[in-house]
């Protein structure tokens, strides 16, 4: 329980995300199937945190907060259960319809308990222990979620179906995740991985430590960080990044309005011009869903596969007359600027949340 996020920790980043299942191919599970009304009225289960949880049974007011868990509700099926979710949640957009219980950082206990959910979703790097502590004191189960790998998530994926009562639309989920991951593995085994640097943060700059979900996101789509920092989300320093070269810069989309439109707004920017990768405009922007620990992760970790290995997605020819690459969508420079400049703009706020992408 000692690992929850601390007060200190206040949310500033938070970017809207840009692609659906659809890109990677994923689809949500049916409807969950009915849980027998012969359930017993609690069930005693260890949430990923460590913490025994008395869920009751059936499961069927649930309240998330946090916009991973609330996608990874809709991706079970199960979004006619939740009747709460944070103002983050914002995905798939039927989300946004939920009532709104706050943010994820400072959620309102009144709202929740007015809700009278069976059992609110939290997450471990993100939501606070006094914000579970203090559910706890009003006798509101809730059940904690921690992944760190791609893997971790799609069996956390099946752990929270469990949970809920839906074990079949979990298993199919993590199946389908998983089939999509054993295929890019094997388009990839012969693509040398790039090096790349994650920009979580322009100033100062904040990358992706390597035990994060994000650098294990960035190994499946054939890249491997420049930066080898046991911190979840280390400051370095541009001077080190432009000693180090990485091949690409990496950034995860917005599609916010109010930010320059060019990608060379890059290039003149104080110090970035060191780096030869700015120079040579070599950058992949993803989907934000690279950024939160739910089934979507998948189609951000393709995306991004495509764009460091066109090579690997090359068509066969149909005729037999040479090799015919399948054409793929340049990235939209303006989309990369936004995404860089909407970060530049908010650093201000990077203390409060310590430099963190709260997205989560």
């Amino acid at each position: 329980m000692k690992g929850f996020s601390r007060p200190l920790l206040r949310s500033a980043v938070f970017v809207a995300v840009a692609a659906s299942l659809s890109c990677a191919g994923l689809t949500p599970a049916q409807s969950a199937p009915a849980i027998s009304s012969a359930s017993p009225a609690f069930r005693e289960v260890t949430d990923e945190t460590g913490r025994a949880v008395r869920v009751p049974q059936p499961v069927n007011r649930i309240v998330s907060l946090a916009p991973s868990l609330t996608e990874t509700v809709y991706a079970l099926g199960l979004q006619d259960r939740l009747v709460g979710d944070t103002v983050y949640c914002d995905y798939p957009a039927d989300a946004q319809k939920k009532t709104k219980v706050g943010d994820t950082i400072n959620p309102s206990l009144e709202q929740i308990a007015v809700l009278h959910p069976d059992l609110v979703l939290v997450t471990k790097g993100l939501n606070h222990l006094e914000t579970v502590q203090s559910l706890e004191n009003l006798g509101i189960s809730s059940y904690a979620t921690d992944p760190h790998s791609v893997n971790e998530i799609s069996s956390s994926t099946r752990k929270l179906a469990d949970i809920l009562g839906a074990p079949e639309a979990g298993a199919s989920v993590a199946r389908e995740m998983e089939r999509h991951l054993a295929d890019l593995q094997k388009r990839l085994a012969a693509s040398p991985s790039k090096r790349v640097l994650f920009v979580v943060w322009h100033q100062p700059l904040i990358s992706v430590g390597k035990h994060t979900f994000i650098a294990d996101a960035l190994r499946l789509a054939g890249a491997i960080s420049i930066v080898d920092s046991e911190q979840d989300w280390p400051h370095v320093s541009l001077e080190e990044i432009a000693r180090l070269q990485p091949d690409f810069l990496v950034f995860a989309a917005s599609h916010s309005e109010s930010v320059p439109s060019t990608v060379e707004a890059l290039a003149i920017l104080p110090s970035w011009g060191m780096l030869e990768a700015v120079n040579n405009r070599r950058y992949a922007v993803i989907s934000d869903a690279v950024n939160r620990p739910a089934p979507r992760i998948i189609s951000a970790i393709e995306d991004l596969a495509r764009q460091l290995h066109p090579d690997a997605f090359a068509e066969k020819p149909e005729s037999g007359k040479g090799k015919m690459e399948k054409e793929i969508t340049p990235r939209n420079q303006a989309s990369f600027a936004q995404s860089f400049f909407l970060l530049a703009g908010l650093r201000k706020d990077s203390a409060n949340c310590g430099g963190r992408v709260c997205a989560r």
